[in-house]
């Protein structure tokens, strides 16, 4: 068993899903995090009374979760956030998928811990409950055969067995209370090939292995990196046999002595929730070394305890070179337990007063590393503060790129310039966390003091207010790639979004209206316009009907081209034709004409590229009139030739729908149009008879420059302007 040694399971917490106004349970779930549990997908079907096969994923109805700890029951209620239905194979008794993620209406009560998780192996002892959540409704059972996607489990032939009610609920390893995988379904006597004689204790189960798998398959990663995994103990290794030498060697060089281990050892144990054998004695050197290699914060919370004790600078030296041999071990994170729950505990109520306050923080204590996705957006979910300093773990240097100072992490420069646009109360408290951190670590007082200082200075400065926003939208359908930066009053702009994995339409309206109301939130009057920048295949997307969801959960989503000013750039043209920019700055200056409407009289693009330069050479506005696609090849001239203003209704299929677009007044007042088009979608949307126009507007200022001289680039090659 070893020095270190997990306590069986007993009377672990259970989850019940239950059905629909019924206090009978369907099956079981684990907790993956705070807000989420997963189960089976035919417990899901079961509880809305749906066949339990259907593949089809259900509506959006609330599920009924039951958690049976200490105490009375607590209830909560949970919506659908992941699907992935039954899938049958080359079997026809087990199936593939079958799983459920559901998102609670509020968090899992505090007592309850989300599980932990870690591999099946043939020969594991496990324990399942029952559905209904009963302590005394547990059967134990043994992994006798791993195969493939699925665990084959017997049971011996006493005691409680598995059989209806326990699908979904988890498999707990009973030598230290981790989580394999979960019950699917017991072999009842009689079906296919097995004999009653044969299958009177057999059930199988989806192992973490799958499910792992299964949800980074369904799009769910961010899931998966939510759940606490533990590496079967002993068997856990460092990245190679060196780096192992090297953990092994400074460990005996500062804990050599076996009662100095078995102190510390001791103080880890009660923090992990091991059980240490009676007595004083350490344990081996090799074993304290595979534990800090198999727990994520072992060897944080080992230099928490350690590093006061230190009496001179060699064993301080020493400290240091165990701390980087973890990091090259990639499985060591920056923070003890600790310290990661005082973060939390700190920033957590900043975070709710606050949302954007640490992806504003973030834009300019991180400005030389590109930002985890957590803090890329205006705003961040105080529901995924815990997964934004897992990010920021591991980041190392977050401070300038060389200033002669000690480096400082990323995630202490974060809490400091969090920590000055707080509270005096917060600000007092996260600035003895990062002291306290930084002390461990072994930074310089003086690297922490220069980046309280950069932290206050940025906190006084007022910028000038947002006004508009540009996004750079680029990639296939349904899936886009988005760059998202903020253009102040002063012409200053900042990167907010990164280009980092493809968003839906949705997402992206969110971005843009979340980045819409921090900006008015900071003290501006409010971001009416937003430039979107894409390629030539872009310019007949429908950005204007996104509906973008608020962060204000009272407020409705609404349509970007109903919330703003929306206009269409397309600097690729300018890249085909040489004399484009030119054109475009001599047309705005020449503007005293009206528009050019092409309507069935002058349809061609022979007969529009001469009218372009020639009576209407200082046009600045082109209304396209007909059907896709002459009026798409028509488009393509116009800004080739330089016209900045184009306007159509991309839901035209003749000239005969000429006159949809007379309620936005197209001859109208220029620099008017763009607000014109703004209430025409207003007053449409929703109207029990609404205008079948769908307009699409191209407005190529030149006065306000794309940030960067932006050119449709890879994502991954943009610069990050601040």
């Amino acid at each position: 068993m070893g020095w270190f040694r997990r306590p069986a399971a007993a009377a672990a917490p259970r989850v019940s899903v239950l059905h629909g106004g019924a206090k009978t349970a369907a099956g079981g779930a684990a907790l993956l995090s705070a807000r989420r549990v997963v189960t089976c997908a035919h417990v899901v079907n079961d509880a809305l009374g749906r066949d339990l096969y259907t593949t089809a994923p259900p509506a959006d109805d609330a599920l009924h979760l039951a958690f049976h700890g200490p105490g009375a029951a607590q209830h909560r209620t949970a919506r659908l956030a992941v699907w992935v239905p039954p899938q049958w194979g080359a079997s026809a008794m087990v199936w593939q998928g079958d799983l459920a993620v559901l998102e609670l209406d509020e968090p899992a009560p505090q007592w309850l811990s989300p599980v932990v998780w870690r591999d099946m192996a043939e020969g594991q002892r496990l324990r399942a409950w029952h559905g209904g959540g009963e302590a005394i409704a547990f059967a134990d059972t043994e992994v006798k055969l791993h195969e493939d996607r699925f665990g084959y489990l017997d049971g011996q032939l006493s005691g409680a067995a598995i059989g209806p009610g326990f699908s979904g609920g988890p498999l707990w390893a009973t030598e230290d209370a981790t989580v394999v995988g979960l019950v699917v379904a017991h072999v009842m006597p009689g079906e296919g090939p097995m004999s009653p004689q044969a299958t009177v204790r057999r059930s199988w189960a989806v192992p973490w292995q799958a499910i792992r798998e299964e949800l980074e398959r369904a799009g769910a990663a961010d899931t998966v990196a939510e759940c606490a995994v533990r590496g079967r103990y002993g068997t856990a290794a460092c990245a190679d046999g060196s780096t192992a030498a090297g953990v092994a060697a400074e460990l005996w060089s500062l804990l050599g002595d076996p009662a100095r281990r078995a102190q510390h050892a001791r103080t880890l144990a009660a923090l992990f929730g091991y059980e240490p054998p009676p007595g004083e004695s350490a344990p081996a050197v090799e074993e304290l070394a595979q534990l800090l290699a198999s727990e994520e914060r072992a060897l944080a919370s080992l230099s928490e305890s350690l590093a006061p004790t230190l009496q001179d600078g060699h064993a301080r030296a020493g400290l240091d070179r165990l701390l980087a041999l973890g990091r090259l071990t990639g499985t060591a994170r920056l923070l003890s337990l600790d310290e990661h729950r005082l973060l939390l505990r700190e920033l957590r109520p900043a975070v709710v007063a606050d949302a954007a306050l640490l992806p504003r923080a973030a834009r300019e204590a991180l400005r030389y590393i590109a930002p985890p996705r957590s803090l890329s957006g205006a705003r961040l979910d105080p529901r995924d503060l815990d997964a934004a300093v897992t990010e920021l773990e591991a980041y190392r240097d977050g401070g300038r790129p060389a200033d002669g100072i000690s480096p400082v992490p990323a995630l202490l420069t974060l809490v400091e310039y969090a920590a000055a646009a707080t509270a005096p109360p917060v600000r007092a408290a996260l600035h003895a966390w990062s002291e306290r951190v930084a002390a461990r670590l072994g930074c310089h007082p003086a690297a922490v003091q220069l980046r309280r200082a950069d932290a206050t200075a940025w906190a006084a400065y007022r910028p000038s207010p947002v006004v508009r926003l540009v996004a750079e939208i680029s990639g296939p359908p349904d899936r886009y790639a988005c760059a998202l930066w903020e253009v102040r009053q002063d012409g200053a702009t900042a990167s907010l979004v990164t280009a980092d994995e493809p968003r839906s339409g949705a997402e992206i309206a969110r971005l843009i209206r979340e980045a819409a109301e921090t900006a008015r939130d900071d003290g501006g009057q409010g971001v009416t316009h937003v430039d979107i920048v894409v390629d030539r295949d872009g310019l007949h997307l429908p950005f204007d009907e996104w509906e973008a969801a608020s962060s204000v959960e009272f407020l409705p989503r609404i349509p970007l081209g109903v919330k703003f000013r929306i206009a269409l750039r397309c600097p690729e043209v300018s890249a085909r034709a040489p004399r484009r920019e030119a054109e475009l700055r001599r047309r705005w200056e020449s503007a005293h004409t009206g528009p050019l409407v092409v309507d069935e009289n002058c349809a061609s693009p022979e007969k529009v590229c001469a009218l372009l330069e020639t009576s209407h050479r200082d046009t600045a506005q082109v209304v396209l009139h007909g059907p896709p696609a002459p009026r798409e090849a028509l488009l393509q001239l116009c800004l080739a030739l330089g016209v900045p203003v184009v306007l159509w209704d991309r839901a035209a299929q003749s000239h005969e729908h000429a006159d949809r677009l007379d309620g936005i007044a197209p001859a109208g007042p220029l620099h008017q149009l763009p607000e014109r088009i703004q209430h025409f979608r207003a007053e449409q949307y929703g109207a029990s008879v609404p205008s079948p126009a769908r307009p699409s507007l191209v407005w190529e200022n030149t006065e306000l420059p794309l940030p960067g001289g932006l050119e449709l680039l890879d994502p991954a090659e943009g610069a990050d302007i601040r």
